[in-house]
């Protein structure tokens, strides 16, 4: 089940920067499957995040980040999902994009990839839609 909250802190189109806060509700209801286009630092500001990379031959590998853990992950990152689990959690993304895209969002089955660019994260905040759809 796809449910999460996102909170714009700010950006800056023109320098591909965009900063915000994401927040997991307790369980396992996870973000949409994505992976990152562009570099992003993360910063779990309460509770915890749980990730479950999908590496190239298909394998997973979890990952699990608690309060006050940080970590980069370099532009182009694997197709991943996420939650916070029995906790929830808060997380701070902090994300740079040469190009201004910042996902590349994938179906259940983590395959028909389409792109959000940090236009579409700033359009769909403005006009209170939901971001990162088709």
């Amino acid at each position: 089940k796809i449910d999460f909250d996102y909170s714009l802190l700010g950006y800056d189109v023109k320098n591909g920067r965009l900063d915000m806060l994401l927040r997991y509700p307790k369980g396992t209801s996870y973000c949409r499957r994505h992976r990152h286009i562009a570099s992003t630092l993360t910063l779990v500001l309460e509770g915890e995040q749980f990730l479950t990379e999908v590496n190239l031959d298909g394998s997973k590998t979890t990952i699990h980040r608690i309060k006050g853990e940080y970590a980069l992950a370099k532009a182009d990152s694997l197709p991943h999902f996420e939650h916070g689990g029995e906790k929830g959690g808060i997380v701070l993304l902090s994300m740079q994009a040469k190009d201004g895209l910042l996902f590349e969002y994938f179906d259940k089955n983590m395959q028909n990839g389409w792109n959000v660019s940090i236009q579409d994260y700033v359009k769909s905040w403005n006009n209170g839609s939901t971001y990162g759809e088709k």
